[in-house]
């Protein structure tokens, strides 16, 4: 729950919920989270859409959490192609991502692309080689995070110099503020 702090702060009540010990609530095996209906203004689901089996379970149980006009900020992978998961299940463009939300119940009010395609290709080569490198004795951290550096550095350029339409349809994370339909 690494925002639970930073959210307490702002003065919300945030409840952590997930399948294992590692929230407040734990989530049955049948998707259900033991919470009252509609007792939500808000649900924040991070990096785990690409993870769920039952997109159709997972997103109506976050309709009957929200309250009528909650809302639902989300976020999740779309072109990322490294993810070492042991369950891990699809991708999206920008526009799949939005069509996905409205074919389960949600009307988008904002998609943010947050790294696009050429950016995402840096990070995946950032990461394969930091990961060589951390593994050599004396300096490889040291290379590695000076690396780490530079290529995020490449990164932001290279997101700056891709146009907007393909960063949008081909982010490899995208942020959703979205609602329930009515």
């Amino acid at each position: 729950m690494p925002y639970k702090a930073v959210l307490e702060r702002q003065g919300i009540h945030y409840v952590g919920a997930d399948i294992d010990d590692g929230g407040d609530v734990r989530i049955g095996p049948d998707g259900r989270v033991p919470l009252d209906a509609r007792s939500f203004d808000a649900v924040l689901s991070v990096q785990v859409l690409e993870h769920v089996r039952d997109l159709h379970a997972y997103f109506a149980e976050i309709r009957r959490l929200l309250r009528e006009d909650g809302t639902l900020y989300l976020s999740t992978h779309g072109s990322w192609l490294y993810h070492p998961h042991p369950e891990d299940h699809r991708r999206w463009t920008g526009p799949g991502l939005v069509a996905e939300l409205d074919a389960h119940g949600f009307t988008v009010e904002e998609n943010v692309a947050l790294v696009g395609p050429l950016a995402t290709t840096t990070l995946i080569r950032m990461t394969g080689f930091a990961f060589f490198l951390r593994k050599l004795p004396l300096l490889g951290a040291a290379f590695a995070n000076a690396l780490t550096v530079f290529m995020n550095l490449r990164a932001l350029i290279e997101d700056k110099l891709t146009p907007a339409g393909i960063r949008q349809n081909d982010a490899c994370v995208y942020f959703v503020r979205a609602r329930c339909k009515a």
